[in-house]
């Protein structure tokens, strides 16, 4: 679909009166730059007649080095996309991209959160990152949250580690990206808990989908159906730690 197919789509959601009781509004995988200006018309024409819709910018733009999406693509989500977003949920490749941080210590990755909060996002939440640290176990995994601060206190951040899950699977930031909207539009003031049921869903999923996997990118496919009760019920396995 190109930019002005989903203009076209809009305006008959507009016509039929159907965008009133919008609430939130997701984006992930976005391969132009004119799908990134009719998404923000998109935005913009929601907010018409919602003023308080939670926009979760889930900037798909590469992972493990390599770009998914033309590499120019990074500037128009710095400058126009990211500042009207609510919550912004960057894998570490895209981290870096954005921010111009490279992130090998928690210290760059707070750094990085800073400037995507500069940028306007009130909440960061950081997908997957692979932190350099003193005595850290092989293979570990590490997701970050942060919450912009009101009334002058210090951010609200939050960590949690969980060991790494070998191989490749298709859909883990999407899936990442909607359980964090759906757990935050019931309990949008706690965070920790939310990132504790986002992060412990993920983590059974993608398990039973690397145990099942085959040979095939078919069967990669996470097993979202299989699933269903972890999603509706997440486990209790791995705890937020604030730092």
């Amino acid at each position: 679909m190109n930019g002005e197919q989903l203009k076209q789509i809009l305006k008959g959601l507009e016509d039929n009166d159907l965008l009133g009781d919008v609430g939130h509004m997701l984006t992930g995988y976005i391969g132009s730059e004119s799908f990134c200006e009719a998404v923000l018309t998109v935005l913009q024409t929601i907010r018409k007649y919602n003023e308080n819709i939670k926009f979760v910018c889930d900037p798909v733009m590469g992972d493990h080095g390599k770009f998914y999406v033309p590499p120019e693509l990074v500037k128009v989500y710095r400058q126009t996309v990211i500042p009207v977003a609510d919550i912004v949920t960057p894998n570490q490749f895209e981290v870096e991209q954005l921010t111009g941080v490279v992130v090998k210590t928690l210290e760059d990755a707070r750094k990085a959160c800073d400037k995507l909060h500069a940028m306007g996002p009130s909440i960061v939440f950081i997908t997957s990152v692979v932190l350099e640290e003193e005595g850290s176990k092989e293979k570990t995994i590490s997701i970050l949250a942060s919450k912009r601060a009101k009334d002058g206190k210090a951010d609200e951040v939050w960590r949690i580690d969980c060991p790494m899950i070998s191989g490749s699977f298709t859909g883990t930031g999407d899936l990442t990206a909607s359980l964090l909207l759906g757990h935050l539009a019931k309990d949008p003031e706690n965070l920790p808990v939310v990132m504790e049921k986002v992060i412990n869903t993920m983590y059974v999923v993608i398990q039973r989908t690397h145990e099942s996997a085959g040979a095939t990118a078919k069967s990669k496919e996470l097993k979202l159906i299989q699933s269903k009760a972890d999603i509706e019920n997440p486990p209790s396995v791995f705890k937020a730690k604030q730092i």
